[in-house]
């Protein structure tokens, strides 16, 4: 995710668990797997192969979609109840080895009790007709309704007020996504399409993931839109759905994707899924975001005039940047999101200095000066405060972008370009399609290096105050405002 710059969002406003408990425990409640940051997220005791979601869409996008969820998992413990992430639409019904189940939704869990416990070891599959209701705040995420449709944006814990799920990133899945609409409306999804059929009631659109993916990744796009089809590096099929009145409008930075990919690959080996594209989507959320294979943004950042080319392409490389960090090599805890938005925060910087002149060490060395004061309201980049109660964004405060970027410009000084580069093609390899803590971050770059790197770590990604920067002596912190230090956890 990347939170659009306040003086851009002024331009664009202007212009515009209960856990799965094993049988003979205490009565369900909510649980969770203990996710420091959100620790009734996700669900121990089993791990989700895929998911297949249908969702039929009227055509008003205020209206709940009737949606069937099918997920495939493996019991890792002896399970009498199974549980679910899910909240905001109603179930109808819950089926487990196809017989029918009994459930009961308890706070934001969805507990179902099989006709018999399942063991240890034992696939699972489970039926859920539901509904999806994109109505209520969309400042909490899920659904978002555009001017023509819908999309998702669920990081970072949404997904499961969409559909039920194990909604933590350390549970990957593959996903098919059949999408029903009425005449006159596209629908698009993660991965690459494998079907499209058309009846009397409307048109069903496939998609199925090649690779895992993380649920707060999943993206649905059903609106008025083209889908136009271009090729990347080494034959990548690339696919931009954009609204059909703006096709003309946003062509010129659309067609830089081929060159943004190249980039990366320079930078850090292949790019690592099925395909790629931007989506963009007529709402204003004041971010874009990640989402697997087709990243969502916002439509007034590439029609509205005055903002620049270079600050609308950097964006899209943040963007394409997390499709290697966070979403091929995902996190294992919310606290490790440093690793998702730092390197994303890096190679944005890195473009800018590259193509459009913009000095990466002068946006360190700024960087830099605000780190204590960032440490200070939201904490250090590896162990960051919680959000603010009913504000998810306010996670995604300036430590986990430009002062997470800062660890690693730190590093990169400490060690040397050479074995940097090493380092972060060796990652996204290493990790590729699995999850990764920060723990494995320093433990790879120690190995890399050869030397023990314990200690800069410790200091730079868990210190209350930012360490020396190697090789400038004279970059100086400014000390924290009283209000910054007292703030707890910063807006988004």
């Amino acid at each position: 995710m990347m939170l659009l710059s306040p003086r851009i969002r002024a331009v664009l406003l202007v212009a515009a668990s209960t856990a799965l408990v094993a049988a003979g425990a205490p009565a369900p409640g909510p649980l969770g797997i203990g996710d420091p940051l959100f620790p009734h997220l996700g669900n121990p005791g089993y791990d989700v192969t895929s998911y297949d979601i249908a969702f039929d869409y009227s055509g008003d996008n205020s209206r709940p979609l009737n949606a069937v969820t099918k997920i495939d998992a493996l019991a890792t413990a002896d399970l009498r109840h199974i549980n679910l992430d899910h909240t905001h639409g109603k179930v109808s019904s819950v089926l487990v080895g196809g017989e029918p189940a009994t459930f009961a939704e308890k706070g934001e869990d969805l507990v179902v009790t099989p006709a018999r416990p399942v063991r240890r070891g034992l696939p699972i599959s489970l039926t859920v007709r539901h509904t999806s209701d994109p109505g209520g705040n969309q400042d909490n995420g899920g659904w978002i309704r555009t001017g023509d449709g819908l999309a998702m944006a669920n990081q970072a814990d949404a997904a499961h007020r969409v559909f039920p799920s194990n909604d933590h990133p350390a549970d990957k899945a593959l996903f098919t996504f059949r999408i029903t609409t009425p005449k006159g409306t596209t629908a698009v999804a993660n991965g690459l399409p494998t079907g499209k059929r058309t009846t009397d009631r409307g048109t069903t659109w496939t998609y199925r993931t090649a690779h895992p993916m993380a649920t707060e990744l999943a993206q649905v796009s059903i609106g008025k839109s083209t889908v136009v089809h271009r090729e990347g590096p080494n034959g990548l099929p690339l696919r931009d759905v954009v609204p059909t009145a703006d096709r003309e409008k946003v062509e010129p930075l659309l067609k830089k994707t081929p060159d943004h990919v190249a980039w990366m690959e320079s930078k850090v080996g292949r790019y690592p899924f099925e395909t790629y594209g931007v989506l963009i989507a007529g709402a204003r959320t004041g971010f874009a975001l990640e989402t697997q294979t087709l990243s969502l943004f916002e439509r007034d950042l590439f029609t509205t005039k005055g903002v620049p080319q270079w600050y609308v392409e950097s964006v899209m490389v943040h963007e394409l940047a997390h499709q290697w960090f966070g979403n091929s090599v995902s996190p294992r805890s919310w606290s490790d999101l440093w690793l998702n938005e730092g390197h994303a925060s890096w190679y944005e910087a890195l473009f800018a200095e590259e193509r459009a002149g913009h000095s990466l060490e002068e946006r360190m060395k700024e960087a830099y000066r605000d780190s204590d004061g960032w440490r200070a309201s939201g904490g250090p980049p590896a162990a960051p405060e919680p959000a603010a109660p009913g504000k998810k964004l306010s996670l995604f405060r300036p430590i986990v972008y430009d002062g997470s970027a800062l660890v690693l410009y730190a590093l990169r000084q400490e060690i040397g370009a050479g074995a940097f580069d090493r380092l972060e093609r060796a990652w996204v390899q290493r990790y590729a399609d699995g999850n990764a803590t920060t723990a494995d971050f320093t433990r790879l770059a120690s190995s890399i290096t050869g030397r023990d790197l314990s200690g800069f770590f410790q200091g730079w990604l868990y210190g209350a105050k930012t360490p020396p920067m190697p090789g400038h002596a004279d970059w100086r912190s400014a000390e924290p405002a009283d209000d910054a230090a007292r703030s707890g956890g910063g807006a988004a």
